[in-house]
């Protein structure tokens, strides 16, 4: 029932393109029931969208293709492995899982609205899983639709709304919420402790860097660092050519000499520019970030040597790790890309562990699969011992499940430098 490929998405994202604009003035009428598509309810002429005797219908959103040629399109293949394997295994209460594969939003709010839209009204889908993309513009009209779907809560959408779930709960701390301390207390360990070290957090000038530098400032204060240097002062819409104010600004922090570890909250083009001036200026304390986990990253000398050192925080289990979980899903990555050998990264986990919780949640569920069903069984769901740790809802709707790791780049190759380690949660106020 897992289809490889569907040559018709890329025409029908075109014309869902084009009618984005179209769907998002229709009438309240074009949210439920129009030219065979299903209700709010989840429900079409007494029968459950997306679920028949042998099947469940699944689809995916994923920005494959942006302005600036990142992309995430592994995330469909990591998606695509986890449903291959759980078909082998007999399907979900005997059914089997209908993956239509991935959809590409082109990281574009309105052909995020149009493709959960498709899914919905003409795909029919019982569940989106992955979504990954940072303009779910689509989670309101997949709420109101009644659609299970998943993906990285890495924004205010997967915090709150009851369909919508982060594979590693929310990450997106809101007042009355709780903050994950992977990152202060990995730092801590690197560090051989925390009391009398100092740390600086820097970020880009946007809303997300200065909610990032208020989070981790917290999260490292309570950890019992001192938070000598905590600004978002770099320009979002642009790299800086000259890091030497910013470095100095750093090296100085409160008045208290350079701090023990400096915490970049920023892509990586930024962090190759900083940590590349850090150490020309003779700075030999940690250099610290979330996102250069990316074995294509060593694939240039350049790049490698910039970021040479770094310790990278990790949400999940790396891939380095020896463990039997994580063999495994290297075992179904393989086989979903047709028995070769390929370079691993987030995004596959990220699809993966989508589908995943998706999986889990409907297992429990039952034969009797309804979105109302689906959700019952979400309100006392827990598992423990995942590639993300301990997992519960709804309590991963409010806050992250806690746990990580960090991997250092040494020599040209990742190595684990604190293992996956779930640690508790502090409140966030």
């Amino acid at each position: 029932m897992l289809r490889t490929s569907r040559p018709s998405r890329p025409l029908r994202a075109l014309a869902a393109s084009a009618a984005a604009l179209v769907l998002a003035f229709g009438s309240a009428a074009c949210n439920s029931a129009s030219n065979g598509s299903s209700g709010a309810d989840g429900r079409e002429g007494g029968a459950v969208r997306g679920v028949t005797a042998d099947a469940i219908r699944v689809g995916g959103i994923v920005s494959m293709t942006t302005a600036s040629g990142y992309s995430k399109k592994d995330t469909d293949l990591g998606a695509r492995a986890r449903y291959l394997r759980a078909n082998a295994e007999g399907g979900v209460a005997g059914r089997k899982i209908e993956y239509l594969g991935a959809q590409d939003d082109g990281q574009d709010p309105a052909r995020n609205m149009a493709a959960a839209r498709m899914a919905v009204q003409q795909d029919g889908v019982f569940a989106v899983a992955p979504m990954s993309s940072v303009t779910f513009a689509g989670a309101e009209f997949l709420e109101r639709s009644k659609v299970p779907t998943f993906g990285w809560g890495t924004t205010p959408a997967f915090c709150g709304p009851k369909y919508v779930y982060g594979f590693n709960g929310c990450l997106v701390p809101t007042p009355g919420g709780t903050l994950n301390q992977t990152w202060p207390e990995g730092i801590a360990k690197v560090l051989g402790g925390a009391a009398g070290k100092s740390v600086a957090i820097i970020a880009n000038d946007s809303d997300a860097g200065k909610f990032g530098v208020r989070t981790f400032g917290l999260g490292f204060a309570k950890a019992g660092f001192k938070v000598a240097y905590a600004k978002p002062s770099v320009p979002a819409a642009s790299v800086p050519t000259d890091w030497s104010a910013y470095v100095k600004d750093i090296l100085r922090g409160d008045g208290g000499g350079a701090p023990d570890a400096v915490v970049s909250v920023m892509q990586t083009p930024n962090n190759i520019g900083l940590f590349t001036a850090l150490k020309r200026a003779g700075y030999q304390g940690v250099l610290t970030d979330p996102t250069d986990y990316d074995p294509g990253l060593l694939a240039k000398d350049a790049t490698r040597q910039a970021l040479d050192g770094t310790y990278v925080l990790l949400q999940f289990m790396p891939f380095e790790q020896d463990d039997p979980k994580m063999t495994r899903f290297k075992a179904d990555i393989k086989r979903a890309a047709g028995g070769k050998d390929v370079p691993l990264n987030m995004h596959m986990l990220t699809g993966y562990m989508s589908a995943d919780l998706f999986l889990a949640i409907a297992a429990k569920a039952g034969k009797d699969l309804t979105p109302e069903s689906f959700q019952a069984a979400a309100a006392g769901f827990a598992d423990t011992g995942t590639l993300v740790g301990d997992r519960a809802e709804p309590r991963g709707q409010k806050e992250s499940f806690g746990c990580g790791a960090l991997v250092q780049l040494k020599g040209g190759s990742y190595r684990v430098a604190v293992p996956f380690t779930c640690y508790p949660p502090v409140p966030f106020r």
